[in-house]
């Protein structure tokens, strides 16, 4: 008696966490890029986390273009595209992290509502030794890293949250330059200061 089941067909095989993970971020992508609106990613995002199997998951990306699931693939692949870096962060009911060896963009866009995300700039390659982040964080939170020697502008405004402004100052000659605007609603935007790894 053979007690190895028959192969099932590749659609009906369980989904990882990880495949459900890779396709919430094509989605979020897709969302940032103005492909899909915020209720329409919450209702995918659900039916992404309660996916089981391939077939469950294939219907939620078919109308986003491969250009987007492969931009995604490159950058959670641990290589960097620097020809073109991501501009929006965004974690809805979810989190991003963006850290290690990444390409900022010369602005970058970054919402939580209802989750939350880490921006570490300390290892991070500028474009011009430069970058503008404009944080909103909606009944969620956002972590800013900053490298200690960086001239840091602060200037985002928190409503029933706050707006950490206590990282704002100069750094040393030849530093990058971080500008941080903003809102915090019921969230928190912090930032700090620490050594770059290594340091």
């Amino acid at each position: 008696m053979n007690d190895v089941p028959d192969r099932l067909p590749a659609e009906r095989l369980r989904a990882s966490d990880a495949d459900r993970e890779r396709v919430a971020e094509v989605l979020r992508a897709a969302a940032a890029e103005g492909r899909i609106d915020l209720p329409e990613l919450d209702e995918r995002l659900t039916r992404v986390y309660a996916a089981r199997t391939y077939a469950d998951l294939e219907p939620l990306t078919r109308d986003i273009p491969r250009a987007v699931s492969d931009a995604v693939a490159r950058r959670g692949g641990g290589d960097v595209a620097v020809s073109r870096p991501a501009t929006w962060a965004v974690a809805v009911m979810s989190g991003f992290d963006r850290r290690g060896r990444w390409a900022a963009p010369g602005v970058l866009r970054a919402l939580a509502f209802w989750g939350g995300g880490r921006i570490d700039l300390r290892e991070a390659q500028f474009d011009a030794n430069v970058i503008r982040i404009r944080a909103w964080a909606i009944m969620g939170g956002i972590d800013i890293v900053v490298p200690d020697d960086a001239e840091v502008s602060i200037n985002g405004l928190g409503l029933m949250g706050g707006f950490d402004q206590r990282a704002a100052g100069l750094g040393s000659p030849g530093g990058p330059r971080i500008h941080i605007d903003g809102l915090a609603f019921w969230g928190g935007v912090s930032v700090k200061r620490r050594a770059r790894p290594g340091r």
